[in-house]
């Protein structure tokens, strides 16, 4: 795993990968902790594999975009007859010279259109949007989708921000508040506070309520169930599975030449009641239909 152990998305993509090989395979877990600590992920991938070594694994799955470029593309790909699944990748395959002959895996594609879409229902009268992402592969990643797909959004694109520390953050705050009817955030994990601790989404969307008065969207449940307002969200549990799935084929002998690059298609609508209750807003049932309610974390 390329971040924590208790990084929300990497809970959902441990559940994923559970409900496929739990039965019938014993599993290990390595967490590179990047979000946390990124300069410290070459020395992290390089213990990933002396583990590697030591446990003889029959496959891998590699999660997210730092485990591909500290891990997989250094000391697996092409170097080891043991297959291997990447899974939450958000930059082009090819950059880490994938599929190889021993590694495939899932795509992570966030669902903004289909987000967008959503929130001209939940409140009509927005026109134009900013995205809000960390300055890091993830969120880069996602501005290149973003820039293909712009001509097809129902909403202007207004800006795109990457940001690295709370700072950068915090010098935003009246552009967005002039330029963005809504925020769409995501990857914003590992941003830094002027000590240099790198922080969490809750504490970084603790901090955004302060900076911006309009409705925010998100990639995931998490960032939701932590402050947005809604969203049609990715899961980590489709990418757990598909990977698993895709691992398990390829553990019962067939080719991964034979298994071809997916990315993920499940989407799910979902509502902040909380948020819904402190802006006055009153939903027509059409826009509930489908949808999940949650509740906003203290």
């Amino acid at each position: 795993m390329s971040y924590e152990e208790d990084n929300p998305w990497v809970q959902e993509i441990r559940e994923g990968i559970e409900g496929v090989l739990s039965p019938s395979s014993e599993i290990r877990y390595f967490y590179m902790n990047t979000k946390a600590d990124r300069a410290n992920g070459p020395k992290r991938a390089e213990e990933a594999y002396a583990l590697f070594q030591q446990f003889r694994p029959d496959g891998v799955i590699a999660a997210d975009d730092d485990a591909q470029a500290m891990f997989v593309a250094p000391f697996l790909k092409d170097k080891s007859d043991k297959p291997v699944m990447f899974n939450g990748v958000n930059t082009e395959p090819e950059k880490y010279g994938f599929p190889s002959r021993n590694v495939s895996g899932v795509l992570e594609r966030a669902h903004v259109q289909e987000s967008l879409s959503f929130i001209k229902q939940l409140l009509p009268s927005i026109q134009n949007i900013c995205f809000l992402t960390n300055n890091v592969p993830s969120g880069q990643a996602l501005r290149a989708q973003v820039m293909r797909e712009r001509d097809s959004y129902p909403v202007t694109l207004s800006d795109f921000h990457l940001v690295s520390t709370t700072r950068e953050l915090a010098a935003l705050k009246k552009s967005l508040n002039a330029s963005c009817d809504a925020l769409f955030i995501d990857s914003l994990e590992g941003i830094t506070d002027q000590s240099g601790k790198s922080l969490t989404n809750l504490e970084i969307s603790k901090l955004l309520k302060d900076i911006y008065r309009g409705p925010m969207l998100a990639g995931n449940r998490y960032q939701v169930e932590q402050g947005a307002l809604a969203a049609v969200v990715k899961t980590g549990q489709e990418q757990g599975e598909k990977s698993a799935e895709m691992l398990l084929q390829a553990m019962r002998g067939k080719s991964v030449a034979a298994i071809p690059i997916m990315k993920n298609v499940q989407g799910q609508r979902i509502i902040n009641v909380t948020e819904l209750e402190r802006r006055g807003v009153v939903l027509k049932p059409m826009a509930l239909r489908g949808a999940t309610l949650v509740r906003e974390q203290p």
